[in-house]
Parts: C-alpha cells; structure tokens; sequence
C-alpha cells in the first residue's frame, strides 16, 4: 500500500516518529480536507492521528480556533474531546496550513443521552473563563463562518454584536433581504432585550460557560459501542450562556430529541425567568440558522426560518424589555 508524503512539519509536531505507516484520505468539504495518519514512534508504540488541513488566511484561523476551542474544551473534560496536538503550516507549502488531533474510530449513531449530557453539563459547569466575562481569546469559525468572539461583560450585548456580526457577512455573501431588513429593528431593539436582559436583572444572574458552539449530530460520535459513550469535535467553541449550546438542538435536522434536553436539565436547570426558556430558546435556534443560512447562502430554507420566527417572536414582544411589567421594579 502506497505511502503519502507527509509535511516535515507535521511530523515534527507529533514527536518521535519512526515511521510514517499509511496516510488515509478521509473526505473533504468546501473548506478542508481530512486524513488518517497511522504512525510508529521510536519506541515500538502505535498511534493515529486525525489531520485537517485548510488553504490560506482564513483556513489558517480556522485550524487555530478549533485547536484553540478543542484545547479549552479538553482542559476542562479530557474524556469529551480528541487530545488536540497542534496546528501550524506546511513546511513545503505556506498557503497549506494543518490541524492535528488523536484519531477515533466511530460507530455508528449518537452517544447516550445521558452519559452525553453528564458530560456537557460538567463542560458547561466550569465557570472559568480567563476574562469573568462572554467571548473567547481568538476568532472561530462555524464551517468558513467568523465569529465575533469580542468580550463582554453582558450575555445581552455579546449576543446582539455576534449576531449582527453574522448578519453582515451573510448579507455580503447573498445580497440583501428586504424581508429580513424590515424585522432587524424590532428584533433587536425589541425581542433581544426582551428574553435576554432577565436572565441578569430583576436579581438572576448567569455565569459564563464554555460552549462547544456548533453542537449538531455531525459533531458527536460514539466511541465505544457497549456504553455508547462519545466524544464532540470541530468546535467552534466560546463562553457564552449554557443554554445558547441547545439553540442547536431544536431544528430536528440536528437530530439531538427531547430526551437530550431532559438529560440535560437533569444536570443543569434552566436560568431564570424560566418562563421565558422556550423562546430563549428560539432565539439561540435562530443564530444556528442564520450561521446555516450564511455558510450556505443558496440554500433559501434557512434564512426563510430565520424570518419566519423573527416575525413571530415581534409579534410576541412588541413591547420589548419593560421591567415593571416583569415585575423587576
């Protein structure tokens, strides 16, 4: 069986290679490309790797927010994530740029409810953000998607920047919507403020927790059949409000049922006011949507979810934030 090159670099990263094995391609996607790499150390001893690998600029910041995302992550839960070992740039090629993690093998489906859950509540529980505040130290990248990582000290004001953020992008890559333009006022002078503002006034108060940030099926595999233990990957990771990681759950394409929500509150009860929980969670599914809408710009399906419930939680809130009404004053 051929042998493929490997980059000096990358062999140098991984530390007492004797052999370079066998190289698999494992697939490839618009943005980057995957491969194994089966190695035999100076000491006998066996082990794979996972590698991505990206082209130019942005695919450079991409492979640094995923090791810098999956390096928070396994900081916190070492048995939830891949060990990441590096990322840096081809030796032969400057404009190629890698990521190197430990390889898994996968079986098929999705881990355990609650085994799975146990383990993001406890990801979600370690209120350690190195700021005290919402945010990440780099940029990450949702597929070839930046997001605004900027810290702040209001879960509120970190979202509505973020989201406009996306917004931004998504109308450079499609063009305009004036559906979509019509409702942005409202939505954020209205709506944002409305079911995020109470989650820190009126005496609650949230921590920051470090999310995953692109929780779908696609980023979750069952390492070991007999448990149905798993493992999440291709972070795109920030300490953000806990339940912002559910947004994702909700469009039943991403295939996380109701019974991951239960198990996941058995851990982690819903914030306060928990009335507003189901449009909270709404809102979180809106920004998974607009980032779908933006990564894939032709696909109309995702910004038409986007407006639809836009509208709909406009229609809800007309009044936005109004303390004395909550009963705050």
């Amino acid at each position: 069986m051929a042998v493929f090159a490997v980059d000096e670099n990358v062999i140098r990263v991984l530390l007492s290679v004797k052999e370079i094995v066998r190289v698999s391609e494992l697939g490839e996607s618009a943005w980057a490309r995957a491969s194994r790499i089966d190695v035999l150390h100076e000491d006998n001893s066996k082990e794979s790797y996972f590698m991505k690998v990206s082209q130019g600029y942005h695919g450079l910041e991409a492979l640094k927010g995923e090791y810098e995302s999956t390096s928070a992550i396994y900081t916190i839960t070492p048995d939830f994530c891949p060990k990441p070992i590096a990322y840096g740039t081809f030796k032969a090629n400057g404009d190629s740029h890698f990521y190197i993690c430990k390889f898994y093998e996968f079986s098929d489906g999705l881990p355990n409810p609650e085994m799975f859950c146990a383990n993001l509540a406890k990801l979600h529980s370690s209120h350690t953000s190195p700021t005290g505040k919402y945010g990440f130290h780099c940029v990450t990248y949702n597929g070839d998607l930046p997001q605004d990582n900027t810290w702040s000290d209001s879960w509120e004001t970190f979202f509505a920047r973020a989201f406009r953020h996306v917004l931004s992008i998504r109308a450079a890559r499609a063009g305009p919507s004036a559906e979509l333009d019509e409702l942005l006022e409202p939505f954020f002078e209205k709506v944002i403020p409305r079911l995020l503002r109470p989650l820190e006034t009126g005496g609650n108060t949230i921590q920051p927790s470090l999310v995953h940030g692109d929780l779908w099926c696609g980023n979750a595999a069952i390492t070991d059949e007999d448990t149905e233990d798993g493992i999440v990957f291709d972070p795109s990771s920030f300490w953000a409000h806990n339940e912002y990681e559910l947004g994702n759950w909700r469009p039943e394409r991403n295939k996380f049922t109701r019974k991951y929500f239960n198990a996941y509150h058995s851990h982690m009860p819903k914030s306060a006011p928990e009335g507003d929980y189901d449009d909270r969670n709404v809102l979180y599914a809106m920004r998974f949507n607009l980032n779908a809408a933006t990564v894939f710009p032709s696909q109309k399906i995702y910004l038409d979810m986007v407006i639809d419930e836009m509208r709909r939680l406009i229609q809800k809130y007309p009044d936005g934030y109004d303390e004395r009404v909550l009963g705050f004053a």
